[in-house]
């Protein structure tokens, strides 16, 4: 290095005393955020890290404080909302002794050497070391190369800053970003009814009395947390919840079944009636956020009813306020619609005293306040203001692509569609139009309550249990449906038939109990007294998104209908006139039918894509409605699926199916173990290596940069194969296109290395090292910087990271400070570390 003097070591340690983030900057390492939907997704893709090449790398997991808590006051708490109340008022007055203990076992080496650590790992590791994991897995993520966490913790502003994540020059991978869309939309909206204010009122009422020493009658005090608020700023705050629950009930509803639709501007309005403007939102929130802190804290479980409501009123003043810019308040009254529709309810009336918990009057119905988000783009440039480096989305089912690129707004520098990894000898996909007796099967709107095609449907299904052996998956378009048809087969003896060959488990809509239904029905698949097992499920379900039936848990699944979302829902509906009149300016829309008949195609292919999970696999897939020869229908389904797809009568069917599975019981037998995978890279492409799509740098500067400021997408249908040679090179062919970014210099040619630089680096180095460890690197530098001795500093190297070789990409900063005539030879010196 160019100076290493005592002046920038001393303003390092300085630094580093402060507890502040270095850049990853100076090591061209930039960490890497991956998320997805659900911590199920996640978990199976930190397996895959596990088996990969890339299992060195540090990774850690964000989770909540319901998957990661375990002090035993806080976890018996039903409500998310007072368990993080709990748990920050346990943190502020020190008060938690698990999290007491962070500080101390952080720099435990088993709980720091650990490469990937998950969920499981650190709860387990918080149980027998006695520290919090949620405040742990802050700790960790600081020294992780990748960063696993959810949409929702990433898209959310508030969330991502209290859990620390920094996006700044960092890499984004959205997998099963099919989702995004929808994701981003509904992480800028919300809807509050007229009953979370009323409870907002009383919370509010109940704590003037405890702070006007008036014995609350639900029995409150605060000995052990006074307030941080006076009963003036109360007093404000419930005439703020009064006017605002004024104007919602004075808002002129005169279609009950369709609500009243206003354009988005008008919340600015219905905020301002009720004394909240840019000029004192911020104060309310901050009151408000006090208020139901306190509330947590100071009452004996009586309090959870008024916190939810003053946690949506202070979201929804955050998504309002969120930026006072006037462009910022110009894209949002053109991309949000407010909405308010009658929710029937009980009368009820209230008392006429100002200090009251809620205002005079009869309520013959609670008032519902949508505010919906209609354009994703909204929420992706938040994210993108952040100055995050890359975006990569990866999912099977991203197509068609232009619409989604107009429709999130971004600015894509690659774009890669691979083919599936299965030939025509692992999947039958038939189309099925009419069942054994001959009636026609269209789960439509004016079919699905027709009792005959119900029981054909029923007479199907039972019929195909016969050939088909152990576990098979039935989605319907709608827990409605799904309801419907197990009420009647139970009644008509249908179901109990089928549970005679196979068990049929329903999917649940409780947590535990899904997961209890999972577990009992792969046991049910693996029992050689049974001849396997049926999961009735949902499209857009949990067991249609992200959950892995491989083998013998899944061979076949079955399409009982197309899942439209409902047509007169308010927000279906004025998503519809949103997109047409967005299509009316910009031909790369998509217009409101398009999309509403691309979301039913969407959830299909994703309740199919559960079955054929890696290159050894087999299924057939079985599509039971007429409705899927139509062409429009078919050409919204996955390209590797529709070239398969053949409409067959019933006998043709079931012959189809005995020789197909019979024939791939021979092929591909069960428990064939996956092929190791392989190392060699396509000089176009890159390598791949279980889910993760890595396409390195060209070598030459005059070829794009992946990790350049771009955004990547990948509408990838087989992230977990590793068939490189038969699938993903077949570059003439029409399977990829890749669009590159403007070339830039390689970062390692630059030699213009300022004091920050090294300050920075040697910041990333001391996290990373224990101290006796530190002091050799930098003395190791010293003398290379002195005598050009190489070898010298090579050999130090190898005695810091023998024992710590999870570490060597601290090496990689070397390069930038390496004399010239040694770069080769560093080069050389890392690669054996790799």
């Amino acid at each position: 290095m160019k100076n290493l003097d005592e002046d920038c070591l001393n303003e390092v340690n300085q630094y580093f005393n402060k507890n502040q983030a270095p850049s990853r900057g100076v090591l061209g390492t930039p960490q890497i955020i991956y998320s997805s939907r659900t911590h199920a997704q996640l978990s199976q893709a930190m397996q895959e890290l596990k088996r990969s090449d890339y299992s060195h790398l540090k990774a850690s997991v964000i989770g909540s404080r319901e998957q990661m808590c375990i002090h035993p006051e806080i976890i018996k708490e039903e409500s998310n909302s007072v368990k993080i109340n709990m748990c920050r008022m346990k943190v502020k007055s020190h008060s938690c002794h698990f999290y007491n203990r962070v500080e101390r076992q952080k720099v435990n080496p088993q709980v720091t050497e650990p490469s990937i650590v998950d969920i499981e790992d650190i709860v387990k590791l918080g149980s027998q070391h006695k520290f919090c994991p949620y405040y742990m897995s802050k700790e960790l993520q600081q020294k992780a190369n990748i960063i696993f966490m959810p949409y929702n913790y990433l898209l959310d502003a508030r969330v991502r800053k209290s859990i620390g994540v920094e996006l700044t020059n960092n890499i984004v991978i959205l997998d099963e970003a099919h989702n995004i869309e929808r994701i981003c939309e509904d992480s800028a909206s919300l809807q509050i009814k007229s009953t979370d204010i009323v409870l907002s009122i009383e919370g509010v009422t109940e704590a003037m009395k405890v702070l006007s020493s008036e014995a609350g009658d639900m029995g409150m005090s605060y000995n052990d947390t006074p307030p941080d608020f006076s009963p003036d700023e109360l007093c404000i705050l419930k005439q703020i919840f009064l006017d605002f629950e004024q104007v919602l009930d004075n808002i002129e509803i005169k279609n009950h079944s369709e609500g009243a639709t206003f354009e988005g501007k008008y919340i600015f309005k219905m905020m301002a009636d009720s004394g909240v403007t840019n000029e004192n939102c911020g104060t309310v929130i901050n009151l408000v956020d006090k208020l139901n802190q306190f509330m947590t804290t100071a009452g004996e479980g009586v309090f959870q009813k008024w916190t939810h409501g003053l946690s949506l009123f202070e979201d929804l003043l955050r998504i309002v306020f969120i930026n006072v810019e006037p462009n910022y308040k110009q894209k949002l009254e053109r991309c949000y619609k407010v909405h308010v529709m009658m929710e029937e309810g009980e009368k009820q009336k209230q008392s006429s005293n100002w200090l009251s918990k809620a205002s005079n009057k009869v309520k013959p119905a609670c008032r519902v306040l949508s505010f919906w988000c209609f354009s994703p783009g909204f929420g992706m440039n938040i994210l993108m203001g952040q100055g995050v480096k890359s975006v990569i989305l990866t999912s099977g089912t991203l197509a068609p692509l232009p619409p989604l690129i107009t429709e999130l707004e971004l600015n894509v520098g690659f774009q890669l569609e691979n083919p599936h990894i299965v030939k025509g000898d692992q999947i039958c996909v038939k189309i099925l139009s009419k069942g054994p007796d001959g009636q026609i099967l269209n789960c439509n709107y004016q079919n699905r309550d027709n009792p005959k095609y119900i029981t054909s449907l029923g007479r199907t299904v039972s019929n195909l249990i016969r050939v088909i052996p152990h576990g098979m998956l039935v989605f319907f378009p709608s827990y409605v449906m799904l309801r419907k048809c197990k009420d009647s087969w139970q009644e008509s003896g249908l179901w109990a038939s089928m549970n005679e060959r196979k068990n049929i488990f329903v999917e649940p809509k409780e947590k535990n109990a899904f997961q209890e239904a999972m577990q009992n029905f792969y046991k049910s698949v693996h029992d050689p007294n049974l001849q396997g097992a049926i999961f009735m499920g949902v499209c857009r379900g949990k067991v249609s998104e992200g959950l892995d039936f491989a083998d013998a848990n899944g061979r076949a699944v079955l399409i009982t209908g197309l899942p439209f979302p409902p047509l007169k829902d308010p927000r279906i509906v004025l998503k519809k006139q949103y997109l047409d009149n967005c299509k009316l300016k910009n031909r790369e829309y998509l217009n409101g039918n398009e999309w509403y008949n691309l979301e039913a195609a969407k959830a299909v292919n994703q309740a199919i894509g559960r079955v054929i999970r890696h290159r050894h696999d087999y299924g057939a897939i079985i599509l039971l409605d007429t409705r899927f020869n139509n062409s429009n229908v078919l050409n919204h389904m996955s390209m590797w699926l529709r070239k398969y797809a053949k409409n067959v009568s019933y006998v043709d069917l079931m012959k189809d199916l005995k020789v197909f599975f019979e024939g791939a019981a021979v092929k591909f037998p069960i428990g064939a173990v996956k092929p190791p995978i392989k190392k060699e890279c396509n000089p176009v492409i890159g390598c791949k290596s279980a889910n993760f799509n890595i396409v390195p740098s060209y070598k030459k500067n005059t070829g794009p940069n992946f990790f350049g400021n771009s955004t990547a997408k990948c509408s990838n249908s087989c992230s977990s194969s590793s068939e490189i040679e038969e699938s993903t090179f077949q570059v003439k062919r029409r399977k990829i296109t890749l669009i590159p970014n403007k070339p830039i210099q390689d970062d390692t040619e630059n030699k213009s290395i300022t004091k920050q630089d090294v300050k920075d680096y040697l910041i990333m180095v001391k996290k990373n090292l224990n101290v006796k460890e530190y002091d050799s690197f930098v003395s190791a530098i010293k003398k290379y910087r002195g005598d050009s001795e190489i070898q010298s500093l090579f050999q130090t190297l190898d005695s810091i990271f023998m024992s710590r070789s999870s570490s060597w990409h601290l090496m990689l900063g070397l390069r930038a400070y390496i004399r010239e005539q040694h770069k080769q030879s560093l080069e050389e010196y890392i690669l054996k570390w790799k």
